[in-house]
């Protein structure tokens, strides 16, 4: 019996170090049955989303979406620091391990203490080992103990880094696309400032961008739960309307060169291939039609006030159609998956950005949202 607690004990203390080693120092996706992390975001998602489900109040429920992953990332270390504590005591319980301080038997709580004193480099010498297998394994959980701290700490920086980076993007989305950011809004207010020849160069800025989530939401899954500061924003609202325009430019606008547009769509697919595969989150077909016939017939309407006039025809819907349905049923299963509501191709009516509003500017009586459209037309009159 005590040879087997003492087997069970070692490979506990090696399923937790390979899996905190593949967690946050291994930067690639990794294929195994068997991964306690992955386990314990799927059994931990699932109860939380359905108890975000009864809440009510869309502000409420958002508050305790955004908390599931900086308190999962702060559960998932204190569960892995419990076990290499337990599978470090129940070794020295197996063995026998004699204690200095401590007469007759020595219970497993005894253990526990002096492996959780050991673990953390406490160093209060009340209870410490008196023969030589006791020391050593006292040493090498000093050891492990020192480097779990360190790689937690410097985990947690780079972590948030990642983070940053990806919400910067994000917020200066808000006054080119609107809040939550649409493609027609953004192609809309780019064709209103007559400055359509920049939108090679801000594709290609948002196909790095994507490059950048695929990157580090896969070496960091964690990230995937993090959530915008604002309601209506969220890395996977910002990624759809990229796929958006970018769709909308390849098959729709009249531009001789559509190199920027097929590169941020590839890689924009890419990232939502991959995270949807990394979350077994199968592609599910959107429950309405994004783009229907009234709304296409919206969009060429009101592009064409802005000065964008779209191409058209079958062949333009035909292929615009094909491209959507590239990446709409992953997109729509990462919605599900992480209860993101996915952004309209056109705004249901005049977009107001988040910069727009404050709660004191909703409380005072006359005032007028000053949109960017209404920004140019006071600067040409």
């Amino acid at each position: 019996m005590t040879a087997l607690i003492a087997l069970g004990s070692i490979v506990l203390i090696l399923i937790v170090l390979i899996d905190t080693f593949e967690t946050m120092l291994l930067p690639r996706r990794v294929r195994r049955q068997f991964r306690f992390a992955r386990m314990f975001y799927v059994y931990s998602w699932a109860p939380w989303a359905a108890l975000a489900r009864w809440v009510r109040s869309e502000k409420r429920r958002n508050t305790l979406l955004s908390l599931f992953g900086p308190l999962s990332i702060l559960v998932l270390i204190a569960i892995w620091a419990v076990a290499l504590i337990m599978g470090f005591a129940l070794l020295h319980w197996a063995i026998g391990t004699p204690l200095r301080g401590q007469d007759g038997a020595v219970g497993l709580g005894t253990y526990a203490y002096f492996s959780g004193v050991t673990f953390f480099t406490l160093g209060y010498g009340d209870v410490t080992p008196v023969d030589s297998p006791g020391r050593f394994l006292a040493v090498v959980e000093t050891g492990i103990g020192f480097g779990f701290l360190a790689l937690v700490i410097s985990y947690l920086p780079v972590l948030y880094q990642a983070f940053s980076r990806r919400e910067i993007a994000i917020s200066l989305l808000d006054a080119r696309a609107g809040s939550p950011p649409t493609a027609g809004t953004l192609l809309g207010r780019l064709a209103r400032f007559s400055d359509l020849e920049r939108l090679d160069q801000f594709l290609g800025e948002w196909e790095h961008w994507a490059a950048e989530v695929l990157e580090s939401q896969i070496s960091f899954p964690v990230l995937s739960y993090y959530r915008s500061q604002h309601d209506n924003q969220s890395w996977l609202a910002a990624l759809t309307a990229i796929l958006d325009t970018s769709a909308l430019v390849v098959a729709a606008v009249p531009k001789q060169d559509r190199t920027a547009a097929w590169m941020a769509f590839a890689m924009g697919r890419h990232v939502v291939v991959d995270l949807a595969q990394a979350f077994h989150a199968p592609p599910v077909d959107p429950p309405t039609d994004r783009l229907a016939p009234e709304q296409w017939n919206a969009l060429r309407d009101l592009l064409g006030k802005a000065g964008l006039k779209l191409n058209e025809g079958e062949a333009v819907e035909q292929r615009l159609r094909e491209l959507r349905g590239m990446y709409e049923p992953f997109v729509t299963a990462l919605s599900i998956r992480f209860l993101m509501p996915l952004p309209p191709v056109l705004p249901a009516g005049e977009p107001v950005d988040n910069w727009q509003t404050s709660a004191w500017m909703r409380r005072t009586r006359g005032f007028r949202q000053l949109t960017a459209v209404d920004a140019v037309d006071d600067h040409e009159d």
